[in-house]
């Protein structure tokens, strides 16, 4: 299960754990969520439509959404 500690605006909660499971569920609690096992730190903003997140991991990446939102989150990847 991939675990995606997120702090930021934007999100319900100012830091949040999201949770993704095998099949593709996901599910979000408040706070950090413990044990956590770091595999990349990013950064996105997400203005409109238009998504653009900076991975340590993964690099530069740029993604269309069809909802419209406004995001700033910094996040830790990880297991």
């Amino acid at each position: 299960m991939k675990k995606y500690i997120e702090i930021g605006l934007g999100n319900r909660w100012l830091v949040r754990t999201e949770f993704e499971r095998e099949d593709g569920s996901e599910y979000e609690v408040k706070g950090w969520a413990r044990p956590f096992r770091l595999e990349s730190i990013y950064f996105r903003v997400w203005v409109g439509t238009s998504v653009l997140i900076l991975d340590s991991k993964e690099g530069l990446k740029w993604h269309t959404k069809k909802r419209r939102s406004l995001k700033i989150i910094f996040g830790l990847k990880g297991h």
